[in-house]
């Protein structure tokens, strides 16, 4: 019975206290500054109207340049209140690029895609305005007025009360408190379409957000070859290089032994170096397979349901593995679905104090999904470390993605969706 109260509690607080908190007035305010900025975008569509019909005679692209280019200002002031009022996350577009000349720059203006998807804007949110200032002024001001009832309830704003009648009056003013209370939820919803249009219109277009998924992607893919050649380089030059020599100096002592062989003592001491030599001939082999399957496993050549199995096989902690997978993926998706189930088992190992995990592999519609739980603590998210991050810039290098389901307490389940062809 505790639990359950301690858990009604919260929400009869949050909604009790929603009129004050800081959420709610800037909803107000984003949903009054509206019909302002509506206006002006009204203003805005006057004139690019003007400017299509003066274009056909090519008076007026100048004109219906600089009215686009005007929308796309219009379009970031937009934005900018919808960041700071409405809690919209979007980003900005790419800024106005033109060729030299004046030439370029008018063509360049007029096919402005950013512009003429702030000039949609203005013509789509006209209605989505009325109706959110509409919603906050009926809420809000109705709530208002009615909560003070009992202060003015003689005067003649309400002729349908008669002298005296304290109960109609304490009910208009409990009706008020309703409102006031509902108030903030109501224009919260109202707002709803406008932040799915300043999302869809006043950001980066479709084709401009995979550009830059693709550019981060690429500078992600250099960054993170830069660094597999590195560490290559670290590790052959601190360990396999390092053995090479001691394995050369134990052959060379070995050889000098030998030329005075005639010596019982000297040819021991030749026998133990190049034992010596023949131990670090063989570590230095095995580091060097270690070397070459970390670059690209050799379990990958029978395919990605065997290099799981053996991967899953040797973790420190049981994994159950399951795989169905009626077609192969090309090597690339292999490779990075193989480094991402390393990765992620890797880290229930390490971070997640889990007793059991599993891997499930499935592809369905031309799509990889690979699927990896445990039972541990719970708590992983991208920023958490390195490893989810390159995870994350890995996956995305091929337009896959990740998704992170981790709460406090766990379980973990993450995954990972991959093109089965690139």
């Amino acid at each position: 019975m505790g639990r359950r109260t301690a858990g009604v509690l919260p929400r009869w607080r949050v909604l009790i206290t929603a009129p004050v908190r800081a959420w709610a007035w800037r909803d107000l305010a984003y949903a009054l500054t509206m019909p302002v900025m509506a206006g002006i975008g009204l203003a805005h569509l006057v004139l690019v109207s003007l400017s299509l019909v003066m274009a056909a005679n090519l008076v007026g692209l100048p004109l219906l340049a600089l009215s686009v280019l005007a929308a796309r200002g219009l379009g970031a002031a937009n934005r900018g209140l919808a960041r700071v009022l409405a809690g919209v996350r979007v980003s900005d577009p790419a800024p106005f690029r033109s060729g030299p000349g004046l030439v370029n720059r008018l063509g360049s203006a007029l096919g402005d895609v950013t512009g003429w998807r702030a000039v949609v804007h203005g013509l789509i949110r006209l209605p989505t305005a009325v109706v959110a200032f509409t919603v906050a002024a009926a809420l809000w001001g109705c709530g208002l007025v009615l909560l003070g009832c009992p202060l003015w309830w003689r005067s003649s704003a309400l002729p349908y009360l008669s002298p005296g009648d304290w109960l109609g009056a304490v009910l208009m003013s409990a009706t008020g408190m309703a409102l006031l209370l509902l108030a903030p939820w109501g224009v919260h919803l109202a707002l709803a379409p406008e932040r799915m249009l300043a999302r869809t219109l006043l950001g980066p277009g479709p084709g401009e957000t995979r550009l830059r998924r693709l550019e981060q992607a690429r500078a992600m893919a250099v960054d993170d070859a830069v660094a597999r050649l590195r560490r290559v380089e670290r590790d052959l030059h601190d360990g396999t290089a390092a053995r090479l020599v001691t394995l050369a100096l134990s052959l060379g002592m070995a050889q000098e032994e030998l030329e005075h062989a005639h010596h019982a003592d000297r040819l021991e001491r030749a026998r133990a170096l190049v034992d010596s030599a023949h131990s670090s001939a063989k570590e230095t082999v095995a580091e060097l397979r270690d070397l070459i399957r970390g670059l690209h496993p050799a379990a990958l050549d029978k395919g990605l349901e065997v290099a799981l199995a053996t991967l899953t096989a040797r973790s420190p902690i049981p994994v159950r593995l399951d795989t169905d997978l009626p077609e192969r993926p090309t090597p690339a998706i292999e490779t990075i679905a193989y480094f991402c189930t390393t990765e992620l088992l890797a880290n229930v190992a390490k971070h997640s104090g889990a007793r059991h995990a599993s891997v499930d592999v499935r592809a369905r519609d031309g799509l990889l999904t690979l699927l990896v739980r445990d039972d541990g603590v719970g708590g992983a998210a991208p920023n958490t470390g390195s490893g989810l991050r390159g995870l994350a810039a890995r996956v995305g290098m091929v337009d896959g993605t990740i998704d992170i389901r981790s709460p406090m307490g766990g379980p973990t389940m993450i995954t990972v969706e991959l093109p089965m062809r690139i």
